[in-house]
């Protein structure tokens, strides 16, 4: 198997599907109409509720919602080969991901841009809304204190990756007062590209100045570091900082990837691992547990993740400028961040297998394989760094992106350079899920919260606002700082994927109530009912084989109670919206609510 023939597959494969069935999701499911005005029109403030061009908006979400999840999991999940990731990415992407960031995106939209618990209290009854709140609080506070972690490490020690991804925030700031008072998207466009480049390029050079040694940051000073930023971000006017950071930001993304593509294309790399490897079974150096269900929960974003759910009914529907973007935005960009998700999975297994599990494991692991090491001892030279041992999956796409590029004959020679660029992609990738969530955080704090303090609930309201913000960022920040949250990492797989069920589980009801064919509820049904039972599993097996297995190295009491918690709340709600089903299908078919009522 070659690259270049998966990547023309995927590619045409996920065209097919959103010219097909994103306008059958948009025309005939949905029923988008743009004569209806949209919650940024209604409720514009200038501040959180800001009409955006499609573009601008498809540009922040796709950044807000392509995370470490499609550049981390398919790279883990390649320890099964090739194969089992690749057809998950396609699968779930088409049927499960889309469907769910536009059913979501939808029903936020529907209720004036609220929240998903705030959606889930007013379709399933208040018990469901406020275990969809608490589910969401601790799901997101996970998430941002383990996205931050894997920008701790890219930027630890790294005065360049902490010079060209600190530039970007006033580059950003400048861009979004230029575009405000000009309205001309192309030159600010182009102005702050241009910008943006120049500051990674530079970078470089400022590794040996004074400037260097005080941007060479421990990981302590980061980790206090990080959440002041996010606080700003997430208070801020979204159009000031979060969006036009956001908009440049997937420039690079979008960038970095079509320079894959087209070195893949030029190149032609094989595929050096199988379509499936022993460890299908279980037992792999990389993932414990076996191809089912670990594949699902591994790779979330790229195929269908909760975390999107945050942002589809956080900041997104507050921008949208139509009703009809919510086909570009939220169907689109979960399949252009499967192209991302392929892309991840073709660097990690173009590499020799010996190779990749060199990487992705511990040396003491590594030598029970029996393997050995074949264009490692070369790559490392090349780049200047010992390469073994570095689990975590960062590090192997960007030594896989380097391998695929030194079959260039002239290439060996900018290895080191190339390495360190993608170690700081990936850093510029992850931190911008990191604004958007924090603002997403800030957006439940004051929904859940302020069913006790009701001024809380008024975004507008300046203090409640940086209230919100700052606890959010108190509570992630304590975690990154203290380090607990390697103790729970394990967690964010199975509790991401519950977040993605229950978004699912909203946008079945809302499909129920408004679609002219009852049946189009299986649009979310069919996803659903695969992932519900895969969690719940998945959540099993850790919690009988790890969590509270004493023999396991990842023995915990606290992360088996943590799961236990999370699937008794992701149970409750799916017993509520089953009742609510039942009811609504049973009652007298009443006159359909508006298309966006």
């Amino acid at each position: 198997m070659n690259a270049v023939s998966i990547v023309i597959g995927s590619i045409c494969i996920l065209m097919i599907a959103y010219r097909l069935y994103g306008t059958f999701m948009a025309a005939k499911v949905l029923k988008l109409d743009d004569s209806k005005p949209t919650p940024a029109h209604e409720l514009n403030d200038g501040k959180d509720y800001v009409p955006t061009n499609k573009w601008v908006t498809f540009g922040h979400h796709f950044a807000a919602i392509a995370a470490a999840g499609p550049l981390v999991g398919p790279i883990l999940a390649a320890q099964f080969g090739y194969l089992p990731g690749l057809l998950w990415l396609l699968i779930g992407a088409v049927i499960g991901g889309a469907v769910h960031d536009a059913v979501v995106l939808f029903a936020s939209m529907r209720k004036k841009g609220k929240s998903l618990s705030e959606v889930a209290k007013e379709e399933l009854g208040p018990v469901a809304g406020f275990c969809t709140g608490l589910a969401m609080l601790f799901i997101i506070t996970i998430t941002m204190a383990g996205l931050s972690m894997v920008v701790l490490h890219a930027l630890e020690n790294n005065p360049w990756g902490t010079f060209s991804v600190g530039i970007t925030i006033p580059i950003a700031m400048f861009v979004g007062i230029a575009y405000k008072k000009t309205g001309n998207l192309k030159l600010t466009s182009t102005i702050g590209f241009i910008l943006v480049m120049v500051g990674v390029f530079v970078g470089p050079s400022i590794q040996d100045t004074a400037l260097g040694d005080w941007l060479t940051l421990d990981t302590k000073t980061l980790a206090i570091i990080l959440p002041i930023y996010a606080f700003f971000a997430a208070a801020l006017p979204v159009w000031l900082l979060l969006a036009p950071r956001d908009y440049l930001s997937s420039f690079m993304k979008i960038g970095v990837f079509i320079a894959l593509i087209i070195g893949v294309f030029i190149i032609n790399p094989s595929i050096e691992m199988p379509a499936f490897t022993k460890f299908t079974q279980g037992g792999g150096p990389v993932l414990g547990g076996p191809v089912w269900p670990f594949i699902s929960i591994t790779i979330a974003c790229g195929a269908i993740s909760g975390f999107h759910a945050f942002v589809g009914s956080g900041t997104t529907p507050k921008m949208l400028d139509r009703w009809s973007d919510i086909k570009v935005v939220g169907f689109g960009a979960m399949l252009v961040e499967c192209v991302v998700g392929i892309m991840a999975l073709i660097a990690a297994t173009a590499l020799q297998p010996a190779d990749y599990f060199a990487i992705n494991s511990t040396p003491e692991v590594f030598k029970t394989l029996g393997m050995n090491v074949v264009e490692l001892p070369k790559l490392a030279k090349e780049i200047g760094i010992d390469l073994e041992g570095r689990t975590g999956g960062a590090v192997t796409l960007a030594v896989g992106m380097t391998y695929i590029f030194t079959g260039i004959p002239w290439f060996a020679k900018l290895s080191s350079y190339f390495f360190q660029f993608v170690i700081m992609f990936e850093a510029v990738f992850i931190l911008t899920a990191i604004d958007s969530g924090t603002r997403v955080a800030r957006y439940l704090i004051q929904d859940f919260f302020g069913e006790f303090y009701k001024p809380l609930k008024k975004t507008d309201w300046i203090p409640g606002s940086i209230i919100a913000s700052a606890l959010a960022c108190f509570m992630w920040g304590y975690l990154l700082f203290s380090g607990d949250i390697g103790s729970v990492w394990a967690l964010f797989g199975v509790s991401n994927q519950l977040m993605a069920s229950i978004g699912l589980i909203v946008g079945a009801t809302v499909i129920l109530k408004i679609a002219d064919k009852r049946r189009y509820m299986l649009t979310c049904l069919v996803p659903l009912a695969y992932l519900f039972v895969t969690v719940n599993y998945a959540g099993y097996w850790m919690v009988k084989n790890v969590y509270l297995n004493t023999a396991a190295s990842g023995y915990s009491v606290l992360n088996g109670i943590l799961s236990i918690i999370m699937l008794i709340l992701g149970m409750v709600i799916m017993v509520s919206a089953i009742k609510k089903w039942i009811s609504m299908w049973n009652s007298p078919r009443v006159q359909l609510e508006s298309k966006v009522a």
